[in-house]
């Protein structure tokens, strides 16, 4: 939390803020007993039972773009404004994209733990030989404005870039991206290097199994920055043990903190902590605007009445 955004918030009401351990669900509940509104910061889940008595909440505001923390239908029934902060993170994530994809590639994790551990007595010749990214094609599955970020970066590397989306870019969108719109399984088949960008739902719960693993080019990557769910890691775990796949760039988990047992002690897949938004850059402006949403739904300041980014817009009809 950024003593600005705090003291910004603390003009328009008064605040608490948690600088204690994260809380447990029944901890959460009791904290916001009293609470007007909250802005969430470390992805703590919101559902049906936790908000069951707290009549007085009236908006739940997210420091981040992803809000699969939210059960979103039982806050609207709830009647409380949720929020999320789309845009400010966007490129950083896309540079981590990239930077997953360069490091998987190029195999910089194996590399850097050889010569930390003392190995290089001399030139390493052919054991890291590596995957050109310039010149191959990349796919894209989920084009919102992470995925169109990732898409302008492919076009210095003279990439064909292909993507996969609920609904086709428009024109404009599509000539800035310089990509092509294709089927799944186009994709899949046709990439070099696939990058998850869309958001978690229940409808695209491991949008990447078994079959569309099968589906992909045995020196294919697959890099996820999205979230962890996406995937189905035990089918993909089986798939970088079997060398179906060439590697994988994980960024995300589906327990997370927890990583699925098989995907640990591999040498062709590279696993960091929920990292891709990480810049101090980044974070600020997550965070203000998540606190201007807060304001915005609680009926003070310029925007009284409009936060930006709202989830659940019908709520402000009642």
């Amino acid at each position: 939390m950024f003593t600005d955004v705090v003291e910004y918030l603390k003009e328009y009401f008064e605040v608490r803020v948690n600088e204690g351990p994260k809380f447990t669900s029944a901890g959460l509940k009791e904290a916001l007993g009293e609470m007007t509104g909250v802005m969430l910061a470390g992805g703590e889940k919101i559902d049906a039972e936790l908000l069951q008595g707290l009549k007085g909440l009236r908006a739940i505001c997210v420091s981040a773009a992803g809000f699969n923390n939210l059960d979103v239908d039982a806050i609207t029934q709830a009647g409380i404004i949720a929020t999320n902060s789309p845009g400010p993170a966007d490129d950083t994530v896309a540079d981590f994209a990239w930077g997953s994809m360069i490091a998987i590639a190029r195999r910089l994790a194996e590399a850097e733990h050889w010569v930390s551990d003392g190995h290089w007595k001399g030139s390493a010749g052919s054991r890291f030989f590596g995957t050109d990214i310039y010149g191959k094609t990349l796919g894209i599955i989920g084009m919102g404005r992470i995925g169109r970020a990732i898409a302008r970066r492919a076009i210095g590397f003279r990439m064909r870039t292909l993507y996969h989306n609920r609904r086709q870019l428009d024109s404009l969108l599509e000539e800035e991206s310089q990509a092509s719109f294709v089927t799944k399984k186009q994709l899949l088949t046709e990439s070099d290097f696939i990058v998850l960008a869309l958001p978690y739902s229940k409808d695209n719960h491991h949008v990447i199994g078994p079959g569309d693993l099968s589906q992909m080019k045995p020196s294919a990557f697959l890099v996820n920055i999205a979230r962890g769910g996406l995937i189905d890691e035990a089918a993909l775990a089986d798939a970088l043990k079997n060398n179906q796949i060439a590697g994988a760039a994980l960024d995300v988990f589906e327990k997370e903190p927890v990583i699925y047992e098989g995907l640990t002690g591999l040498s062709n897949v590279i696993l960091t902590p929920h990292i891709a938004g990480a810049t101090e850059k980044a974070q600020h402006g997550l965070a203000m605007m998540a606190a201007e949403n807060l304001v915005a739904a609680l009926g003070q300041g310029p925007r009284a009445g409009r936060p930006a980014a709202i989830l659940n817009p019908e709520v402000l009809k009642k």
